[in-house]
């Protein structure tokens, strides 16, 4: 895998395919990363990348992917490592799919750039549904596996990271008001479980102006139908 380095950060992604970029964002919570396309339903590296430029990436301190961890990280850092890997890429506009913390990085993507954002699929996004102690375990066991190697990191540092990713409320990174002013095109998969609230995904659906629910698409029985229905969502909104 490719590494781009950005100051002190180094990020690990691939590229597969060619066409209109698409921006892969992983499952995987705080450890996000390409290899954890490999355990969804279904792949959108395989499924996308003979029509698109596909561009997947290990997040920071995920994978390959490494950076330093400060007080004042928090969801804006992974939003300017998204970008900064684009530029450094050539990608202007894209569009940009993710799973699971994928829906706030996308939301994050979008606050922050959307004229760069051609559309955006969400597969089963995190949201808050009376489930905050589970990202703050998950954060924590993310961050145990780190320390031993990050001595410099102070625990005041690491707790105001994690209460600056999971104290939020909603998508934790992104307010009600900004999705329903969202005019990008979403396409929204539903979520099912403790992590991925059916809750949250119906209400950025509900939200946003242009967004459009798939509530089946996980059972091997609905695959094929909600694939086409993405394809058809990417090639609408792929510019001429």
């Amino acid at each position: 895998m490719p590494i781009f380095t950005r100051d002190d950060i180094e990020l690990s992604y691939e590229e597969h395919g060619a066409g209109f970029p698409v921006l892969l964002i992983a499952p995987g919570g705080m450890r996000s990363a390409v290899s954890f396309w490999e355990k969804t339903p279904w792949n959108p590296i395989e499924h996308l990348s003979p029509n698109y430029r596909v561009i997947a990436m290990d997040q920071r301190n995920a994978g390959r992917s490494v950076a330093p961890v400060r007080a004042t990280d928090s969801w804006h850092v992974y939003t300017a490592d998204q970008l900064a890997l684009l530029d450094h890429l050539g990608v202007d506009r894209f569009h940009v799919a993710g799973m699971c913390i994928g829906g706030p990085y996308i939301m994050g993507l979008i606050q922050a750039a959307s004229q760069r954002v051609a559309s955006a699929v969400v597969f089963q996004t995190i949201g808050l549904d009376d489930n905050r102690q589970v990202f703050f375990e998950l954060f924590d066991s993310w961050a145990n596996e780190l320390k031993p190697t990050r001595s410099e990191v102070s625990e005041a540092t690491w707790e105001s990271f994690k209460q600056s990713m999971f104290s939020g409320d909603f998508l934790f990174n992104v307010s009600r008001a900004f999705v329903s002013r969202c005019q990008t095109p979403l396409l929204v998969l539903l979520g099912n479980d403790l992590y991925h609230p059916e809750s949250s995904s119906r209400e950025v659906a509900a939200l946003a102006p242009n967004a459009t629910l798939i509530e089946h698409w996980k059972e091997p029985e609905h695959q094929p139908a909600a694939k086409k229905t993405v394809e058809e969502f990417l090639a609408k909104h792929t510019p001429r």
